[in-house]
């Protein structure tokens, strides 16, 4: 979809480009191109998709042979997708992607991609909700503002290495594919882009690990310049923590942007869920 074919279907639905959906359109066809190929989902797959937009990215996928489930807000939006791209793999739900209930829409027992250039204000909430499923997508392929990127795939060490930092890494290896300039979207946002890439590791740990482990990574990051054992111990039960601390070999003064993702999870394994 280039750019006048976008103007053209915003006049026919009498609309413009909303700031507060985050509505930034993306028309670089070779881009898209390239997400459906990185993402190379094979005929049949469920796939998830979050603000289609116009349908840019979502009729390559269709054309792909998956089965698509695509969440749009904007009812505009969704009665011009209605007839524009009805196709029986295709699967429109008109509602709110933070609060839709994923495990109701799509396919029980099946394994799920989710690709999409996702509303950057949803971003941190949506991914988190995906984290939180209990099978979460074995690929997920996202546009997001850049910084937002580099946080979810910083090591250790690093200044945007945080809490989400945690959460993700411990499920995902996560990949920066590719830097996106403005200049490709309408209306263009006022910041860069990437094009993240979300692989799902072999082994899961289960929910309620993953949940104690959002916890305690919640905890440590809202203080971060402090001392972590000090945070814990205002947080969770102090005998456990020290405990966890010695167990772990890790000195009280240790920083939390200082543990890797795998030392977050074993000390995570190490508290009960009752906290202070």
């Amino acid at each position: 979809m280039n750019k006048q074919e976008l103007m053209d279907c915003l006049a026919r639905c009498g609309m413009h480009p909303g700031k507060v959906l985050g509505q930034n359109f993306l028309l670089d066809g070779n881009l898209l191109d390239y997400i459906v190929r990185t993402a190379a989902p094979p005929p049949g797959e469920v796939v998830l998709e979050v603000g289609p937009g116009f349908g840019a990215l979502t009729a390559k996928l269709l054309a792909a042979g998956v089965e698509l489930y695509s969440i749009e807000f904007d009812h505009r939006i969704c009665e011009f997708l209605r007839t524009g791209l009805a196709a029986p793999n295709f699967h429109l739900i008109e509602g709110d992607a933070c609060r839709v209930d994923l495990r109701r829409i799509l396919p029980p027992e099946r394994e799920f991609r989710a690709i999409a250039n996702l509303p950057y204000a949803i971003s941190s909430v949506f991914i988190t909700r995906l984290l939180d499923l209990e099978r979460p997508p074995e690929l997920m392929i996202f546009m997001l503002q850049k910084e937002m990127g580099q946080r979810l795939a910083a090591p250790a060490g690093t200044k945007n290495y945080g809490a989400l930092s945690v959460r993700t890494q411990l499920l995902y290896d996560v990949k920066m594919l590719r830097i996106v300039s403005p200049r490709v979207f309408y209306p263009p946002p006022g910041v860069d882009s990437a094009l993240v890439c979300f692989e799902r590791k072999k082994a899961l740990p289960d929910l309620a690990l993953r949940r104690r482990l959002g916890a305690v990574a919640r905890t440590a990051f809202a203080q971060r310049r402090k001392q972590l054992q000090k945070v814990l111990c205002g947080n969770f039960p102090s005998e456990q923590v020290k405990a966890a601390f010695q167990v772990l070999g890790l000195k009280p003064e240790v920083r939390p942007e200082a543990l890797p993702v795998e030392t977050f999870a074993a000390l995570a394994a190490q508290l009960s869920e009752v906290r202070k």
